[in-house]
């Protein structure tokens, strides 16, 4: 809100306070041929006019609903959104609403989280969430954050797989510049062939936190059981960073022993978006609840002995002494994570697994279809779940180009993030994908090679 003084004198006073003479003043940096009302603008346009050019320009926009075939992924994937969704969340109690800081007349909301609290918790085989964070590389940085408070600093070494997230580990890296925390194993030329087993050796008596990705980014699988157990050997916590389509088909992270379960919740139900507004889901076990970020909605009873939702724990500075908090975080994405709830309760148990099934067997069809194109291959033996690294016989730049004049949005060009993998795209299949748009992809890409 904007505070307009009622008086000169007022006026006066307050531009004292902050150092200058004259409201012109505080516009002296505005070249003055920008200033208004000297701004250039063009005409007003009728609301019909206005209507007709914003439709136009938001028509030159390429989407994968009906002009391209999408095989991108890297984060963002392209999975089918039931049409409940949308009608739940479009509703004005959710859709308008802001933090419950009142939970007589927020009973709607609370509960809202909650749901979301518990389907997210037993996806990933953890006891508890929390009411998620503004996207998947935030609740990475989260859990360093966590690490860091339950060592109460004693620790300070973090170990980074360099498989995570590119993004997330810049992130994480924003996040820890003031901390005195050291990073290790985040390097892009580092062996990537090598698996989780290398990253033992990174461990030691000052390492608070291990940080993984399950699948990596390269899309392979692997069980961190024997990584975790040897990180805790030495005192050490683990974050698995996970894909929540695949922990409807494969082992939990929480079955493997994992301390804390961070990811991206946009496969849940929530459009891609050109990147955002997304969801970051936060797991973490039981004992370490009270170190957690954000806000934690639990069930009670009122004193009428009705079922009833609060906000149990709510660890954030605005809540509780600046010191004591464990995050800044300040707002979490609550109408993402209700969309979340409803996709993981319309599909339920059977319909996360048959969703996590056809992604894994379309990928594999396509990864089998394009390694018979010579002078292409997969790049890692190791399994994989719906995305596979492709060796390409030109930069995967030059690659994705010819795709584009196809009408197919390629992979993920891997040398932006890895130097020594130019020639590689990371390839994504999901339920979308049909096994018509696969071949489409294969000769496609037949037409490259014999260029």
């Amino acid at each position: 809100m904007t505070y307009l003084p009622h008086s000169p004198k007022e006026r006066d006073a307050m531009l004292a306070t902050i150092g200058v003479k004259s409201l012109e003043d505080l516009f002296k940096d505005i070249p003055a041929k920008h200033r208004f009302p000297n701004l250039d603008l063009p005409p007003a346009l009728t609301e019909m006019e206005a209507a007709a050019e914003l439709a136009e320009l938001a028509e030159s926009n390429e989407n994968v609903h009906g002009d391209l075939i999408s095989f991108l992924g890297a984060g963002a994937y392209n999975h089918y959104i039931p049409a409940v969704i949308n009608h739940i969340i479009s509703r004005g109690e959710f859709y308008t609403a802001y933090t419950p800081y009142q939970p007589e007349i927020s009973q709607g909301t609370l509960q809202a989280a909650f749901e979301y609290q518990s389907l997210i918790s037993a996806l990933t085989g953890m006891d508890v969430s929390n009411a998620s964070h503004y996207d998947g590389a935030t609740a990475a940085a989260e859990a360093v954050n966590m690490a860091y408070a339950q060592f109460r600093g004693k620790r300070k070494k973090v170990v980074i797989s360099p498989t995570v997230h590119p993004q997330y580990r810049a992130v994480i890296r924003t996040y820890t510049q003031g901390m005195s925390v050291e990073v290790a194993g985040d390097n892009a030329e580092a062996n990537l062939e090598s698996g989780p087993e290398a990253l033992a050796s990174l461990v030691d008596e000052n390492t608070m936190l291990v940080i993984v990705q399950y699948p990596d980014f390269f899309g392979r699988v692997y069980d961190y059981a024997a990584l975790i157990e040897s990180a805790h050997s030495k005192g050490a916590l683990v974050c698995v960073v996970a894909n929540p389509t695949a922990l409807g088909l494969f082992k939990t992270p929480g079955a493997m022993g994992a301390d804390i379960v961070v990811g991206e919740g946009q496969p849940l139900g929530i459009p891609m978006w050109f990147g955002g507004p997304w969801l970051g889901f936060f797991t973490t076990k039981k004992a370490f609840v009270h170190k957690m970020a954000g806000r934690l909605v639990g069930e009670t009873v009122d004193s009428r002995g009705q079922r009833a939702y609060v906000l149990t724990l709510t660890s954030r500075e605005q809540h509780i002494k600046r010191e004591r908090a464990t995050s800044n975080i300040c707002t979490n994405q609550g109408l993402l994570a209700l969309a979340s709830a409803v996709y993981m309760s319309v599909l339920g148990k059977n319909g996360m697994k048959q969703v996590a099934e056809l992604c894994y067997h379309k990928a594999h069809y396509a990864a089998e279809q394009l390694s018979k194109i010579e002078g292409y291959g997969m790049c890692f033996p190791e399994p994989f779940f719906h995305e596979f690294v492709l060796c390409c016989p030109k930069p995967a730049s030059e690659v994705n180009a010819h795709l584009l004049e196809h009408g197919i949005l390629g992979g993920y060009d891997l040398g932006q993030d890895y130097p020594a993998l130019k020639n590689h795209l990371l390839i994504a299949v999901t339920e979308m994908n049909s096994r018509e748009d696969i071949d489409t992809l294969v000769d496609a890409l037949s037409e490259v090679d014999h260029e």
